[in-house]
């Protein structure tokens, strides 16, 4: 095993994470190709589709919507997701007023159960400082630009509340089903880093 020179800026569970997948691939117990691909999946796929489908059931059921502003934890819980780190979830929704944007300032807090591993930028210390200093500007290089007159409200997550960020549904959805509006919806949305837009 050989030292990585970026040792000393992980925390400790990131440098035993690492020994341990070390040690596994090289006495062949695991290939790092079949890791990467799990991790991959989850960060990306299983994780964000349970979130997906909480968005697009609150677009279509208003009784479900009210329940999940109210009390985000057992709303998210009814449809099966919960678990580690979905514990005091705040579900924030979006209007065309007002833009909400997660960050955690001082670690990585997320809402795993519906929002899969968090992503490497969102761990970044970079993101972090600059989501509460200059927000508009930081989701503009993100892609993402907001008119003037659209107030974005910073939310730092903590092991108290991980918040959870209901999109705006887009314009031409009215017709698609709950299954293709959860198709829509991406992880970046539910941070508050996107916009959920429908595919022409």
């Amino acid at each position: 095993m050989t030292a990585d020179p970026r040792a000393a800026d992980r925390p400790p569970a990131a440098l035993r994470a690492q020994a341990l997948e070390e040690l596994l691939t090289e006495r062949g117990v695991v290939k790092t190709e079949v890791l990467d691909g799990f991790i991959n999946r989850y960060v990306n796929d299983v994780g964000p589709l349970n979130g997906a489908k909480v968005v697009a059931k609150a677009w279509v059921d208003p009784d479900y919507r009210s329940r999940l502003l109210e009390d985000g934890t057992g709303a998210i819980k009814e449809l099966g997701y919960a678990g580690p780190q979905g514990e005091h979830i705040v579900v924030l929704e979006n209007t065309r007023e007002i833009h909400n944007l997660v960050v955690c300032t001082l670690c990585s807090c997320y809402p795993w159960p519906v929002l899969g591993l968090p992503p490497n930028w969102y761990k970044d210390p970079a993101y972090r400082a600059r989501a509460v200093r200059e927000p508009r500007k930081l989701l503009a290089e993100m892609g993402l630009s907001l008119d003037d007159d659209v107030d974005i409200k910073v939310w730092d997550s903590s092991a108290e509340n991980r918040y959870f960020v209901l999109p705006l549904r887009p314009e031409g959805s009215e017709g698609l089903s709950e299954e293709e509006l959860a198709a829509l919806v991406t992880r970046d949305a539910m941070v508050g880093v996107a916009a959920v837009e429908v595919s022409s």
